[in-house]
């Protein structure tokens, strides 16, 4: 075993140095929980922030990031659709817990973690989970989503953050919502 392989008291601490000046550098907000554990939260647009877990391993660092709870309906269309962006991913990939929710899930050896390493992974779960967080809920919550929107409206209340779902609405305003394509 070489001094990169494995995680001996003297690499892990080099490796937690290596991930808190990183996480420093880039500015990004996060908690150390005990050395080489990290829970950090990306910022985002569609989804405001995501948290995702930096924990190092005795050869790997793991990197788990929440992305959304389990759909309300169409499993097989959401689940499609994550499969088929798995092969598009750098370093992490899509999974579900027992649950049924959704996580961004990786693994890096050991002797990689580095700086830019971290950088592109990190850069990866930000733009997979906002990135995707939109057409993960137009999927398997459009009928909360409209449900939602109605209620709101009803009151008076603010659309601002389902404008991006607006056209759900329409759709099935102008006839052409689910039961009218099943036609």
């Amino acid at each position: 075993m070489t001094a990169t392989e494995g995680a001996g008291p003297d690499r892990r601490d080099a490796l937690d140095r290596v991930i808190a000046s990183t996480l420093d550098e880039r500015e990004l907000r996060y908690d150390r929980r005990e050395s080489g554990r990290y829970f950090v939260t990306l910022p985002g647009v569609k989804k405001l922030q995501t948290n995702c877990w930096l924990v190092l391993d005795r050869h790997a660092l793991l990197v788990e990031a929440f992305v959304c709870r389990r759909p309300d309906e169409a499993h097989e269309e959401v689940y499609r659709f994550l499969l088929r962006r798995n092969a598009r991913l750098y370093g992490v990939h899509y999974t579900i817990d027992r649950a049924g929710d959704i996580y961004l899930v990786g693994r890096i050896g050991l002797p990689s973690v580095t700086a830019d390493e971290l950088d592109r992974i990190l850069g990866q779960v930000l733009e997979a989970a906002d990135g995707d967080f939109n057409t993960l809920l137009e999927l398997g919550f459009s009928t909360s989503i409209r449900r939602e929107w109605d209620w709101r409206v009803s009151r008076g209340e603010s659309l601002a953050n389902l404008q991006p779902f607006r056209h759900l609405v329409e759709r099935e305003e102008a006839g052409s919502g689910p039961s009218a394509v099943a036609e």
